[in-house]
């Protein structure tokens, strides 16, 4: 079975048997030429996985990491800065960090520029590392001083709800910032697949909170950063 679909604005083409799934990416977003790449991609993934041909493809880990950085996933800056510094180290030769959280993330990076080889055919085998790949959670907890300096020391009012919501609920900055009145629920709010609860303290600010926020990331950084100088 073939599927047939568009990922990041580029298309894709899967096909399945017998429990078995290769994807492979037709390099476009435009999907008149992916029409007609189609059929003849389709022959092949559906040969290679009955079994009837077989891929031979090995590329060594630092070409594939350059390919893979060399797409358009629509990462942010950041991201393609840290797996760019990561995948170097690892072609060097460098061991994994020691500390254990540092450490996950390295394999989490790694491991997914493997996948991404494997759907696309570049690689016939994964060597991926295994280990851990969420690392240990770190528990902080604020003192009363950090707090008054914290929330006493956001002069702008609605910048200070938000921050005060957020450590009163945990919920995540994009979680926040894409709150609809219509996910507002009595003692909690959804998030996506999450339920994030509400204390006391936390739905007195979602209440008289209007409209809702609707910061930008950049800004969200930004303004914290100004604001806790």
């Amino acid at each position: 079975m073939a599927t047939f679909y568009q990922k990041r604005d580029i298309w894709h083409i899967s096909v399945t048997h017998n429990g078995r799934r290769i994807t492979r990416s037709l390099k476009t977003n435009n999907k008149d030429i992916a029409k007609q790449l189609r059929p003849a991609i389709e022959s092949q993934l559906l040969a290679e996985v009955c079994g009837i041909t077989t891929k031979k493809l090995n590329m060594p880990f630092k070409d594939l990491s350059k390919r893979y950085l060399s797409v358009d996933h629509q990462w942010t800056k950041s991201t393609y800065d840290l797996k760019r510094y990561i995948y170097a180290r690892h072609t060097a030769g460098y061991p994994l960090p020691d500390n254990p959280n540092t450490k996950a993330i390295h394999i989490a990076h790694i491991n997914s520029c493997w996948n991404w080889g494997m759907q696309n055919g570049l690689v016939s085998k994964a060597n991926k590392i295994s280990g851990s790949t969420i690392g240990i959670p770190r528990n902080r907890v604020f003192t009363n001083t950090e707090l008054n300096s914290l929330f006493e020391g956001i002069d702008d009012a609605d910048f200070n709800r938000f921050v005060r919501f957020a450590y009163y609920t945990g919920a995540r900055s994009g979680e926040i910032r894409s709150i609809s009145r219509e996910n507002v629920l009595d003692g909690s709010i959804k998030t996506g697949r999450r339920y994030v609860k509400l204390n006391s303290q936390a739905q007195k600010i979602i209440k008289h909170q209007d409209p809702l926020w609707s910061y930008r990331k950049d800004f969200v950084s930004h303004k914290f950063k100004k604001e806790v100088r």
